[in-house]
């Protein structure tokens, strides 16, 4: 089966709101925030789902992409 791809636009519908999962792009690669309790509402610490948010995990966050490695891979950003 082909790998899914998101256009960025197609990314914003996965936002977590009104029933849809939470998707987060990380360099190119989408991944499933949904069961992640700390994205509750689509929201984590002012980021919302549904975006590219490589620069904030890389320049913002103090976990930086250890947190990646638990997460599940629904696609790639393209």
């Amino acid at each position: 089966m082909a790998e899914k791809t998101f256009t960025r636009e197609e990314l914003a519908k996965f936002n977590g709101q009104n029933g849809q999962p939470a998707y987060v792009a990380i360099s190119g690669t989408v991944y499933d925030v949904s069961n992640k309790a700390a994205w509750k509402g689509g929201k984590h610490h002012g980021n919302e789902a549904g975006q590219d948010l490589t620069d904030v995990l890389y320049n913002e966050s103090p976990h930086g992409d250890k947190v990646l490695k638990d997460l599940p891979v629904v696609g790639k950003l393209v």
